[in-house]
């Protein structure tokens, strides 16, 4: 779970509450926010149990202002998530994670979020952080102006 708080109207002191406004917490999670300065926003995000890991979308987020086109998408699919962020310049326009157990599922969630933001695929080259199979690959070709993997 996590949200995006504008940088200017973040308080540390509120993290807890901002994360609850959108999301139900359990008593044992802890809320930790780390800044993503590019985007002048903050991510604010749970973490439950003895785990340390940060959510995906944090890295994504990170990595996303060294695509060097104007329309900037990229994505990571591990573990049944995908995690998914899309700027044009440097204005950050979606962030998000989606439930996808098969990659036809998460490709769905990227042409929705396209969809929703009127952003041609065809003039786009799509990122993902990891390496995909050749007919993953292949399969975004088909729509997509480029496929890379950082």
């Amino acid at each position: 779970m996590f949200t995006l708080v504008p940088v200017n109207f973040f308080r540390p002191e509120a993290a807890r509450q901002a994360l609850a406004e959108v999301a139900v917490l359990n008593d044992g999670d802890r809320v930790e926010f780390t800044e993503i300065p590019a985007f002048s926003a903050v991510l604010v995000y749970s973490v439950s149990g003895d785990a340390n890991a940060a959510p995906e979308i944090l890295y994504v987020l990170q990595d996303l202002p060294s695509c060097t086109e104007y329309n900037k998408l990229l994505c990571s699919w591990k573990h049944g998530e995908l995690s998914l962020a899309i700027a044009q310049g440097k204005s950050l326009l979606l962030a998000n994670s989606y439930p996808a157990p098969d990659f036809v599922t998460a490709q769905y969630f990227i042409f929705l979020a396209m969809k929703s933001l009127q952003l041609n695929p065809e003039v786009t080259t799509i990122r993902f952080r990891h390496s995909l199979t050749p007919e993953q690959e292949m399969a975004l070709y088909r729509y997509f102006k480029a496929v890379e993997c950082l």
